[in-house]
C-alpha cells in the first residue's frame, strides 16, 4: 500500500509504504533513486503480524523509482505503484509519483 500526504505548503509529501506479512521476510528496506539505492538507509519497521511499514518525505513534482530489498537478498516491487519501468538489471522498478 502507498499513502501520500501533502504538506499544506505543497513543498513536501509524506509517503507511507506498507508491505503485507505475506512477503515472509525478517527485514525490509526501501531502496530508490531518492536515497541513491542505498541498501541500508531506509529500514522498514516490522509489526508483530509480520507486515512492514516506513514513512518518509519526498519532494513533490517528481516521479521516483524504488524497490523493496527483503532479507538482504530478494528484490520486490510494490503492487500499488503508480507505474513500473524497466531497469538495467532485466526487471522492473516501482514508480511513485508525488
Amino acid at each position: 500500500m502507498i499513502k501520500k500526504e501533502y504538506s499544506k505548503t505543497g513543498r513536501s509529501c509524506k509517503v507511507t509504504l506498507e508491505l503485507p506479512a505475506e512477503v515472509k521476510a525478517q527485514t525490509a528496506y526501501v531502496c530508490g533513486d531518492f536515497n541513491e539505492w542505498s541498501q541500508d538507509d531506509l529500514a522498514m519497521k516490522r509489526r508483530k503480524d509480520g507486515s512492514f511499514h516506513a514513512t518518509f518525505s519526498l519532494k513533490p513534482g517528481n516521479a521516483y523509482r524504488f524497490r523493496y530489498l527483503l532479507d538482504g537478498a530478494r528484490w520486490e516491487n510494490d503492487w500499488a505503484a503508480d507505474e513500473y519501468l524497466p531497469n538495467d538489471h532485466g526487471s522492473e522498478d516501482s514508480v511513485i509519483k508525488v
